[in-house]
């Protein structure tokens, strides 16, 4: 059996008492605030996907053929002034969005321990 969505279940209520004026206002009513709310959530979606195109560019536009971690990447994003506010998150996941894209070159590199700390492996990027 199909889940019911609340659009279908309107719509059920909605044609079983279509002799009853108020239940068909009632439920043209609901069914145009579903329309609301679904046209607020694209606008939404749509702005969200903008902003991310955005910081996409500011990530690649800093990538050099240096590989760079993604803490190097938020850095140099925040000395040429293409973000004012950002986290390593949104920088790790644009990234790997670039590398996936085939825009990035996704590699390793060891960086040293400090004072008698392990040597670390982390993912550096460079450009393609």
């Amino acid at each position: 059996m199909e889940k019911m969505t609340k659009r279908d279940l309107y719509n059920v209520i909605k044609n079983a008492m279509a002799d009853n004026a108020d239940v068909v206002a009632f439920c043209d009513k609901e069914l145009a605030a579903l329309d609301h709310k679904a046209e607020k959530a694209k606008e939404r979606a749509a702005k969200k996907a903008a902003e991310g195109d955005a910081l996409m560019d500011a990530v690649a536009a800093v990538l050099t053929d240096k590989p760079m971690t993604n803490a190097d990447v938020l850095t140099a994003m925040f000395e040429k002034g293409l973000v004012t506010e950002c986290s390593v998150n949104k920088v790790a996941y644009r990234t790997n969005a670039l590398a996936k894209a085939g825009r990035a070159v996704k590699t390793e590199v060891t960086v040293p321990g400090e004072e008698g700390a392990r040597a670390r492996v982390l993912v550096a990027y460079t450009k393609a």
